[in-house]
């Protein structure tokens, strides 16, 4: 649970994996227009983007008497815009996890040139750009970890500085995973789906992560935040996009319903929390002695019901709209 934040990583990455595996043909062969994808995009992503906002208006009391007037009023207009990662003091605001869309926002910006990149052809040439990235992504933590620009002893989770912000939360530092994703997905098009490749690189890799989640503190959090899980990241990825037992086991219907839920999930989940317990409800109802058990739960249930009542009728809506 501690080490929870480097799922954010694996899903900038597999970001790109998706959108490649998706897309990279058709723009070879010039088929991609840009604004049909970004309506594609927004059309999902933002609905649900917009609906926590609403459902945390609550925590712009907390905003107000935390921060400047100018801070409020530049974080009031920044975040519904998906800017706000590029203010490290304001990458937070409003909604904590929201940050992570800004990023988002920003590669599907650039998606429609990148997926149109004559990358290798060769197995190697894409081992060895995938390598390029790998150290791509762990140079800006390096650099970090060299000079401490925040003097912070002991720099971890929790640290605040604003170099530290800038490295969690703004875009830049993040477009190494996305374009490591964006490549692994070359390298899936060149495996059989089946064998004892793809499995063992699927256990290889999420034996990597459990060992790296296990190892904690142990590892310096700057490196653990992004760079240094990409090819473990990798490796469970091809893995799992295989045929085998381990792609089998992921794929269990209320796993696949959780994972096609995840974005409401990690959306909602830090102030959905927050006015749960705020709320005195569990207590109220006696159900806090089952917490934090419930509360997960309670999160799921709202994730699931957010995707059937507002991500795919929006989604829909939208483009229709704009066919």
């Amino acid at each position: 649970m501690n080490n929870g934040f480097t799922s954010v990583s694996f899903f900038l990455l597999l970001s790109g994996f998706i959108l490649s595996y998706n897309y990279s043909a058709r723009a070879y062969r010039g088929e991609l227009v840009s604004w049909r994808f970004w309506v594609a995009r927004l059309s999902r992503l933002y609905p649900v983007y917009l609906f926590a906002l609403l459902l945390s208006l609550g925590m712009l009391h907390d905003e107000w008497q935390v921060r400047s007037h100018a801070e409020f009023y530049s974080g009031l207009l920044l975040t519904p815009l998906l800017l706000q990662g590029w203010s490290p003091m304001l990458s937070t605001f409003w909604n904590t996890p929201a940050w992570t869309m800004s990023t988002e926002a920003f590669f599907y910006l650039l998606f429609p040139m990148l997926a149109r990149w004559r990358r290798p052809q060769s197995t190697p040439g894409t081992l060895l750009l995938l390598g390029l990235f790998w150290l791509c992504g762990m140079t800006l933590p390096l650099l970090y970890m060299h000079f401490n620009p925040d003097g912070d002893p002991h720099p971890g989770r929790y640290s605040d500085g604003f170099w530290m912000r800038a490295l969690k939360f703004s875009p830049p530092p993040h477009l190494p995973s996305f374009l490591f994703g964006l490549t692994l997905a070359d390298l899936d098009g060149r495996l059989r789906r089946a064998g004892w490749l793809r499995l063992g690189l699927g256990f290889a890799g999420v034996a990597g992560l459990y060992t790296a989640l296990s190892l904690g503190d142990r590892i310096p959090y700057v490196l653990m935040h992004d760079g240094l899980l990409m090819p473990l990241f990798g490796c469970a990825i091809l893995g799992l996009a295989g045929e085998n037992p381990l792609a089998r086991f992921f794929g269990f219907a209320p796993f696949v319903a959780l994972g096609q839920a995840s974005y409401c999930l990690y959306i909602l989940h830090f102030n959905l929390w927050t006015l749960i317990h705020n709320s005195g409800l569990l207590v109220r109802t006696g159900l806090n002695r089952f917490d934090p058990w419930i509360s997960y739960a309670l999160l799921a249930a709202a994730a699931g019901a957010t995707v059937a009542l507002i991500e795919r009728p929006m989604q829909r809506r939208i483009r229709k709209l704009l066919a």
